[in-house]
């Protein structure tokens, strides 16, 4: 009895002397203090209830029996057990992921390749005069001293002053338009950007139209490409002034700035039109409805360094294209000048389109419908989008002319015509899709 009131009094003191406040038993602690000791009761300490401390009062002192509460996971860190066994399950996980990511372009490219080599081949053989594959093999082959033999006289005709030609022009506007579509969408940062659907393509036209209808020839064969990239020039220039506001380029503004350029530079062809002999007026037929029809190897190399400078100039800006799409001011902060970049964006987008009109006329769709597919296949990174997008877009037009000279024999669909009618059922599709994603244009 003297033991356990000393044990009573000494607990006092030496928690007065320990600095801490003596913590107020549980509810029905006296109960279970008086009651008789009972073996389960002392198996399962942990069912006792505990009482939800004081906020006014001070931490109590940690009693040594109980043990500590457990560190809280770093909810960065991975719950995987493969990671939690050890370093050597790590080192032992696959990572395909990355590695497929990496392998895609490659892969990719080499499709590209691979299908724009068979259809040039194909093109190059299929028409009014057929032309046997390997013979067209064997003719290449022969022009280029690597044995084969030549064709007779009217297969060589056909084959190297009519469809390599128009194979070649095919290739080269292809790649110019899909290039310039990514260029545009980037520098826009808008994916319903592309020279046609703005009216870059129409304003080219326009140049290209003025030379032919007022008879300019101050700069030789190459005066209706300068025309053309003057106009060009000029009209993606008012787009991009008018489509901004606030510093961000607007959806609707950028389709209906499209539709107006496009209403005035047909209003100025008709006008050309009007004033034209009955000879202008085939050709400038011919840049309405787009065609390849006149495809010769000095068109070939008229339209060559223009659209071989865009092409090499253009994936050169991949990296800075990549920081625009994080926004103007996160590209500002990371030393990018975006106006510059714009202005310089602009000029080869301007370069590579009227190289495509001067030649070919108005050509829709490719530019917008080539780099959905590709960032579809892939994804947004420019460094692989931009020089795809030529290949693809070249892929694409030497088809759209294989069909347009085979599909309604011994006649011959406008080209320009036929991209129209399956390209805008994508751009609906596009719009529709887009708009559903902002939840509405407001």
């Amino acid at each position: 009895m003297d033991s356990s009131k000393s044990a009573t009094t000494a607990a006092p003191h030496a928690s007065e002397r320990a600095g801490s406040v003596p913590v107020q038993p549980p509810r029905g602690a006296e109960r279970t203090a008086t009651a008789p000791s009972d073996p389960s009761s002392r198996s399962a300490p942990e069912e006792t209830p505990r009482r939800a401390p004081d906020p006014g009062a001070p931490p109590a002192a940690a009693d040594p029996g109980t043990p500590a509460d457990p560190i809280p996971a770093d909810p960065g860190a991975t719950t995987d057990p493969d990671t939690a066994a050890g370093p050597r399950a790590a080192r032992a996980r696959p990572e395909p992921e990355p590695r497929k990511r990496s392998r895609r372009p490659a892969l990719l490219t080499t499709a590209l390749v691979t299908t724009l080599a068979l259809l040039a081949l194909l093109s190059a053989g299929v028409g009014a005069y057929d032309i046997p594959l390997t013979d067209v093999l064997a003719s290449v082959q022969h022009h280029l001293g690597l044995g084969g033999a030549p064709l007779d006289r009217v297969g060589e005709s056909v084959l190297w002053n009519v469809r390599l030609p128009r194979v070649v022009l095919a290739l080269l506007v292809g790649a110019s338009l899909g290039c310039a579509g990514a260029l545009m969408q980037g520098v826009f940062g808008n994916p319903l950007a592309e020279p046609g659907v703005i009216g870059i393509s129409a304003g080219a036209a326009v140049g290209a139209v003025a030379a032919i209808g007022l008879g300019l020839s101050f700069f030789g064969n190459w005066t209706i490409t300068v025309c053309a990239f003057v106009a060009g020039l000029i009209t993606v220039s008012s787009v991009y002034l008018l489509s901004r506001n606030g510093g961000k380029t607007e959806v609707v503004t950028l389709i209906l700035t499209g539709i107006a350029v496009n209403a005035f530079a047909g209003a100025l062809i008709g006008l050309f039109v009007f004033f034209a002999d009955s000879g202008q007026v085939n050709q400038i037929t011919f840049w309405q409805l787009g065609s390849l029809a006149q495809a010769t190897w000095p068109k070939v190399l008229a339209v060559l360094p223009c659209a071989v400078a865009g092409l090499l100039i253009a994936p050169l800006y991949s990296r800075r294209l990549d920081l625009l799409s994080l926004g103007e001011r996160p590209a500002r902060h990371l030393g990018i000048d975006v106006e510059r970049l714009r202005l310089s964006l602009i000029l080869v987008v301007a370069l590579l389109t009227a190289a495509a009109v001067a030649v070919a006329g108005v050509i829709t769709f490719i530019g917008l419908l080539v780099p959905h597919l590709l960032r579809m296949a892939y994804g947004p990174g420019h460094r692989f989008l931009v020089p795809g997008s030529a290949l693809a877009g070249a892929v694409v037009l030497v088809a759209g002319d294989l069909a347009a000279r085979t599909l309604a024999q011994p006649a011959e669909l406008p080209l320009g015509v036929l991209t129209a009618l399956l390209g805008s059922p994508f751009f609906f599709w596009l719009l529709r899709r887009t708009r559903r994603k902002q939840g509405g244009w407001a």
